[in-house]
């Protein structure tokens, strides 16, 4: 049994139906998997892990990060690309690739309940063959020019899926 938190209020939020769903192709750090695991039990967002993974999933800092909430994550773990796309059916217009590559603004992304959101790699992002199956569908987060390359893997879905779910309100 989970404690209470007591300082915690519950904002009233409209929860699309049905939900989104995050897509890890090839994560590699365990805490960054952990925090989004976390942000998809927050949500209640299913969190597909598409391998083959940079861990296991039963390391310590992947469950570390996601504390205590792994049994309010919806799970699936794909042994690959080909493996995950016999489960879940992908429609072109209901995909959303995230990639430094991306031309088009996340902001200026229209979504909709149950939209597969999906992110790639720490070191090296989506695959290329997989940018080129979705090519008007990739999607970039804005950052000022300079030094930084990316973002933290957990810190673009946050912004992602926190946008989509925007768009949801009423």
């Amino acid at each position: 049994m989970k404690p209470p938190h007591l300082r915690r209020f519950d904002l009233p939020f409209h929860w699309p139906a049905p939900p989104f769903q995050v897509v890890l192709v090839k994560p590699e750090i365990p805490p960054n998997t952990g925090n989004i695991a976390r942000l998809c039990a927050a949500t209640g967002t299913p969190l597909h892990l598409v391998g083959p993974l940079g861990f296991r999933l039963s390391d310590k800092s992947l469950r570390r990060a996601g504390l205590d909430y792994w049994d309010a994550v919806e799970l699936h773990a794909h042994g690959d690309w080909e493996d995950f796309r016999k489960v879940v059916p992908l429609t072109v217009e209901r995909v959303h690739l995230f990639s430094t590559a991306g031309q088009r603004s996340l902001f200026d992304a229209k979504f909709q309940p149950g939209d597969v959101l999906i992110f790639g790699s720490e070191s090296v992002g989506l695959p290329d063959p997989l940018l080129r199956e979705f090519p008007g569908r990739v999607l970039g987060i804005p950052m000022r020019a300079g030094d930084v390359r990316s973002l933290n893997l957990s810190t673009s879905a946050g912004l992602a899926l926190y946008e989509a779910l925007r768009q949801q309100q009423a």
